[in-house]
Order: structure tokens, then C-alpha cells, then sequence
């Protein structure tokens, strides 16, 4: 009941009819998170893309410029000299064929993001069914599936983050932390929109930007003003 009752306090700041700015709805955002943890500030992004079709469909991934706050555990599957790479990156696990059945049989998900390099895919590919409902299957238009694993790791470590549409063409992303400043947000939330705008794929017609809405983990939901937001 505790908590219901904080986000009923919290969700009174908030006016269901208003469509905010970025900058007041970052700082309602800050103001009505009340959880003892640092929340997660995350966006929901309503589209008019119907995911059915394929060119229709959305997905990518960008840096954000102050990072997710999130300590992200990368692995990479490689061979050869790709291993010292990976691993002089900075990636937290690196292999090949041994860690499947460390995956398949044992359920290891230690890690947030997996990277690979093309000439791995068919190992990989045999973790599909495993990875794939998890959202951790490479792919190469993330960037997480390349022979430069040195950028892909240190991107993912700096706050590189993936967008896709889901089966009710929102997006659903992270843009940082509440202990984030104003700031600090602000930028990651327009270079997230920049690259949503720019993703926007040509056979969508009328409005591309649905909805935006912004919340904390346990906080409730901002309205943002879509017609600013649109490039």
C-alpha cells in the first residue's frame, strides 16, 4: 500500500491534460520519482509505423552523450586475434562454441549486450531461440554484429543504447538516472529523438510521433508536447 500511495501523491503533480515541454517534464519527472533506489528514466514512444511490414520497421541503436547510468556487462563471441581485441576493449566476457552449452544447458545470462563478429553468427545463430526473447540476439543494424569489436564495446560501455519497435509499435528506452541533472538528460533525450526522427522510415504516412511519454521506474508518466519534437 506504501507505494501505492506515494505514486498517487506523485501522480497529483502531474496534469493528465497538458502536453509539456522537454525541460518541465524532466524536471516533473526528477520531482515525482520517490522510490529509495535511483530510477531508471525511461521514454515511451508511440509510433505510426505498423510493424507488420518490414519496411515499416524500426530499429537501431545510438550513444547517448552522458551514458544510461547502468554498468552494462558485455560479451563477445570471437576468434583469433578478435579475442585480445575484445577483451583489450574492455568486454567482460569474450569466447566462441564453449559458451553455448554454458547458455543453452546452464542458463548463464551474465551479461546485458552481446557482440559478434560475422564469422561467428553460425555459432551464434544456434543460440537464437535462447537470446532472440531475451533481446540479446547481435544484429548487425545495432552494430553489435562487426569486425570492429573494439568500437562496438567501447560505444555499449559509454551508453550506446538500442531501439526497436514492439508488437504495439512503441519504443521503449532509458535516457540516464533521477541523480542525473537536468541537463544531462535533456541531451540524452534529444539525441535519442534526433536519431528516432532521422530512423523514420518512408513508407510511414501521416504522424510518425504518436505519443512521447517520460517516467521514472516507479513513477508516473509525463506527456510530452510531440509537435516540438518533430525534425
Amino acid at each position: 500500500m506504501k507505494s501505492g500511495k506515494r505514486y498517487a501523491e506523485a501522480a497529483k503533480l502531474v496534469d493528465r491534460t497538458i502536453q509539456y515541454d522537454v525541460a518541465d517534464a524532466i524536471a516533473l519527472v526528477k520531482k515525482t520519482a520517490s522510490a529509495k533506489f535511483n530510477e531508471t528514466v525511461e521514454v515511451h514512444i508511440r509510433t505510426g509505423c505498423d510493424g507488420r511490414h518490414a519496411e515499416q520497421q524500426i530499429r537501431g541503436a545510438v550513444v547517448l552523450p552522458h551514458g544510461t547510468g547502468k554498468t552494462v556487462k558485455v560479451l563477445v563471441f570471437a576468434k583469433g586475434d578478435k579475442v585480445a581485441e575484445a577483451e583489450a576493449a574492455g568486454a567482460d566476457f569474450v569466447g566462441g562454441e564453449e559458451l553455448i552449452p554454458r547458455i543453452q544447458n546452464e542458463g548463464w545470462f551474465d551479461f546485458d549486450v552481446v557482440v559478434a563478429t560475422p564469422d561467428m553468427m553460425g555459432v551464434v545463430g544456434r543460440l537464437g531461440r535462447v537470446l532472440g526473447p531475451k533481446g540479446l540476439m547481435p544484429n548487425p543494424k545495432a552494430g553489435t554484429v562487426t569486425m570492429d569489436v573494439t568500437k562496438a564495446v567501447k560505444d555499449i560501455k559509454a551508453g550506446k543504447i538500442e531501439y526497436r519497435l514492439d508488437k504495439t509499435n512503441i519504443i521503449h528506452v532509458p535516457i540516464g538516472k533521477v541523480s542525473f541533472t537536468e541537463e544531462q538528460l535533456a541531451d540524452n533525450f534529444q539525441t535519442l529523438i534526433d536519431a528516432i526522427n532521422k530512423a523514420k522510415p518512408s513508407a510511414v504516412k501521416g504522424q510518425f510521433l504518436r505519443s512521447v511519454t517520460m517516467a521514472s521506474t516507479m513513477g508516473p508518466g509525463v506527456k510530452l508536447n510531440v509537435v516540438r519534437l518533430v525534425n
